[in-house]
């Protein structure tokens, strides 16, 4: 554990010194080469450099490089760096007025921001690489054991030796509780030292919560040997169920959205509303092509207009250019991929996610979120909601443009219900790990898939 903590330690710092490498060479260029701030004097230059490093150090402490960490998403990445780089730009500019610097250096710093933000993100990719490459090869590995003997103990094992740059070894195993005790209880010394050695760096015991007493014990000596310890509910024992506190008494609920809380709410409108003027004046300048291509390959409205499944299962009227020719089975059955109902102007719309700028509107009179689940038809929410049980939950938000689910691997049609169980599974968790984090990744995982030519896109 001891050698694991020094090199994780030692990335770390590593990482860091990058950073103000890269940012003493960003006010290299700006300063000296590009001239960007104009003619300063020397010690000018010099009161700029030291409060920009400054500024950098303490952001660093409270926003430091998380790579290092195992199990963590490119959406806390993303975060992390975002509020580096905005803590960073703001101590910098008020240090500056502090000392009265320069009365226009607001703008300038804010370039330097944003350039500074690119550059760090696109380092934290380069070495989040280098240090799963490094991992894969068997280095700055952490090692565990386990301790049980139960489905829900294979899974977690699975999940964490089934991706070799997480960097995971298993250290030891024991089916039995009490004959992990027995042999790991008793020495001190240098044998101690050799048992610590043999359990890794962390622990995860599944056994029934009513083994109080030894769930104690083995927690104990992990504690005494400078081991992480986790609890594993049995299979047959979890409940599946969300901490809540009312007021100082914890109850337990099926499911719970970071989206309840008012704050949170707030922000997400924010964004919604923003973003929905500004992609809204783009689909007013594309208007009149689309309008032009429907009406030549297929005469008849401009919009296309359907009741679907809104939040708390309202009905709403969801919006989309028209990109198949008007038919009877509009409001039951899913478009396919060679769906003769398409003409060929509505189909390169839907590959290319044209057809739904009006949905925009939708957002903005607060019928839709930009991020959320997908919005199905009446007939399929009654279908579904018949043959999956947690299907009503993803009700609990505002649907959406795009959706956890549809950036990965569940977009289009459904022909199997796995498929929608699948779906399903993913707007819940959308639901419950919400944050403005992983709208922003969901929004460009999907610009990224319009590129890349989504397969699912039809």
């Amino acid at each position: 554990m001891k050698n694991n903590n020094q090199s994780n330690r030692l990335i770390r710092w590593i990482v860091i010194a990058l950073d103000f490498v890269i940012l003493w060479i960003i006010l290299f260029l700006s300063i000296d080469i590009f001239d960007v701030f104009g003619h300063w004097e020397r010690n000018e230059e010099q009161i700029f450099w030291l409060i920009c490093t400054l500024s950098l150090l303490l952001a660093e402490m409270r926003y430091g490089t998380i790579i290092h960490q195992r199990q963590v998403s490119a959406g806390e990445i993303l975060k992390r760096t975002t509020m580096l780089v905005s803590v960073y730009t703001l101590l910098t500019y008020l240090s500056l007025r502090a000392v009265h610097f320069m009365s226009r250096i607001g703008w300038r710093l804010f370039i330097i921001g944003m350039v500074l933000l690119v550059v760090l993100l696109l380092s934290r990719f380069v070495e989040r690489w280098i240090l799963k490459s490094i991992r894969s090869a068997g280095y700055n590995t952490r090692r565990f054991t386990l301790v049980g003997n139960d489905e829900a103990l294979q899974k977690l094992k699975d999940k964490l030796l089934g991706d070799p740059t997480h960097g995971y070894e298993v250290s030891g195993y024991f089916e039995d509780a009490e004959d992990f005790l027995n042999k790991n209880d008793s020495s001190t010394g240098s044998g101690q030292e050799n048992k610590k050695k043999s359990l890794g760096e962390e622990l995860y015991l599944c056994i029934p919560r009513r083994e109080r007493n030894l769930i104690g014990r083995i927690s104990q000596l992990c504690d005494g040997q400078m081991v992480k310890f986790y609890y594993v509910p049995p299979a047959d024992e979890s409940l599946n169920l969300q901490s809540v506190f009312i007021d100082d008494v914890e109850v337990f609920a099926s499911y719970t959205s970071p989206l309840e809380e008012p704050l949170n709410q707030l922000v997400k409108r924010f964004f919604d509303i923003v973003v929905s003027i500004i992609a809204l004046f783009f689909a007013a300048l594309l208007l009149p092509f689309v309008a032009i291509g429907i009406e030549v390959q297929s005469p008849g409205p401009l919009l296309f207009r359907q009741r679907r499944t809104g939040m708390d299962g309202k009905e709403f009227q969801c919006l989309k250019f028209r990109s198949m020719h008007l038919n009877a089975d509009s409001d039951s059955k899913q478009a396919t991929k060679d769906d003769p109902r398409k003409f060929p102007f509505g189909n390169l719309m839907r590959k290319t996610n044209i057809d739904e700028l009006p949905q925009f509107w939708n957002v903005l009179r607060g019928d839709m979120s930009i991020i959320g689940p997908r919005p199905h038809m009446l007939a399929h929410t009654e279908q579904y909601s018949a043959l999956i049980g947690k299907y009503m939950v993803r009700h609990f938000v505002k649907p959406g443009i795009t959706g956890w689910a549809q950036v990965t691997g569940f977009r289009g049609e459904t022909s199997e219900l796995w498929q929608m169980e699948g779906r399903v599974e993913r707007d819940i968790y959308y639901i419950q790990h919400w944050s403005i984090w992983l709208d922003l990744r969901i929004v460009w995982m999907t610009v990224k898939n319009v590129f890349k030519n989504d397969k699912n896109a039809y």
